[in-house]
């Protein structure tokens, strides 16, 4: 059952996460001598977001509560779904942009009648 102590602990975790981002985003950019590298600042972020997720999902839309399996359940089956859409498209569009070289396209459009 959330209590506001839950909602608290979420909304003040939440808060410290993002102006942790913030804070390293600024300081690099103002930063004349770059304190990370451009590389390792964005695996921090991203790891910083994930952590924004989690506290997101089990605090405010309760999906770690023992009676809400089944929403965890679909939860993580519609983020496979997506993932694999996402995955799916990008590999199909490099291996158009690949296999299709600039004289093959102008050759196409000729062939279609559109150049």
């Amino acid at each position: 059952m959330p209590t506001f102590k839950n909602y608290l602990i979420g909304f003040i975790s939440s808060i410290i996460l993002t102006i942790t981002a913030f804070a390293l985003v600024e300081i690099h950019v103002a930063s004349r001598h770059r304190t990370l590298s451009h590389p390792l600042l964005i695996g921090v972020i991203l790891t910083l977001a994930m952590g924004q997720l989690v506290i997101q999902l089990c605090y405010f839309l309760h999906l770690g509560d023992k009676s809400k399996r089944w929403n965890l359940t679909f939860f993580i089956s519609t983020l496979g779904i997506i993932l694999l859409v996402v995955v799916g498209s990008l590999w199909i569009m490099y291996a158009l942009n690949f296999n299709m070289t600039p004289q093959q396209v102008n050759q196409y459009l000729q062939d279609q009648g559109s150049y």
